[in-house]
Formats: structure tokens, sequence, C-alpha cells
């Protein structure tokens, strides 16, 4: 018999973008923009940004087996917030679930992002701070793409 666990956690991240909050939603939105910061180079991708839109990223870390995150756009407010729910499986496992608010504030002409997620782990097959680390590792990513952006318009 396996032994089940069940952890919950929430965790939130804060940044500051030098860019609107119309660009920093928009990279979010565009499926080229995303698969760039969000996708790893092999990963596969699909966004379908809209209410009941689905995303999906696939692909291997350090050789293990295919992780799956899958996730359902509940609530968009344009340049202002999305909401989405979230499963992340390795192979067949289920190893979480959750529900994620992305807010957007503009302050001076930079944007104040804040990502909150709330998260159900499943028997030992993610940590939290696995989860924590991944999210603020794409967040700087993003960052990335928004000085790509930038540079683009110049």
């Amino acid at each position: 018999m396996t032994d089940r666990v069940v952890i919950h956690a929430t965790f939130a991240l804060e940044r500051r973008y030098a860019a609107s909050p119309a660009t920093v939603f928009a990279a979010w939105a565009d499926p080229e923009a995303k698969a760039r910061w969000f996708a790893g180079p092999d990963a596969e991708h699909e966004l379908d940004f809209r209410v009941g839109g689905r995303e999906v990223n696939r692909g291997r870390h350090d050789g293990g087996p295919m992780l799956t995150f899958e996730s359902w756009y509940r609530d968009i407010v344009p340049n202002e917030r999305i909401v989405y729910t979230s499963t992340l499986s390795a192979g067949q496992e289920l190893a979480t679930v959750s529900l994620t608010t992305v807010e957007f504030t503009p302050e001076g002409g930079d944007t104040r992002l804040l990502l909150t997620e709330q998260g159900t782990f499943l028997d030992g097959h993610e940590e939290p701070r696995w989860r924590e680390q991944g999210t603020g590792n794409w967040l700087d990513a993003l960052a990335t793409e928004l000085l790509r952006i930038d540079a683009q318009h110049k």
C-alpha cells in the first residue's frame, strides 16, 4: 500500500518590471511571448488565453518523467488580473493542484506584479519550495522577455 500525503501551501512572489501593466500583461497573453519565457527550449507549449481557455506546457527535467503543467483560465481582467487553476503531473502521477492569481498594478511607469499561489501537493511528487523556486525562475525569465520587447520597440 502506498502512503498518501497531502501538503497545503501558499506563497506570494512580487516583482517590479520597468514596463507598463499592458506590456507585462501582453507577455502573458501572447502565445509566442509566453512560450519564450515560460516553456523550456525543448518543451511543447499551447496557449488559449481567454476565460475558459487552456494552457499546456510539457517537457522533461533532468531526464525524468514527462512533466505536464496544465492550466485553465478562470478570470481575466485585461492589464489588471489573471486567475487560473492548474495541475502538474509527472508521467501519469498527479503531483499538484493549484489556484494562482496574478495582479498587475501600475507604479509610476512600472508594473508591480504580485503572484499568489495556493497549492495542494500530493504524495511527495513535488514540494512547495520547488514550486516557489520554479515560479520565481519564470518571473525572472519574464523580466528578460520584457527587456527583449523593449529593445524591439526602440
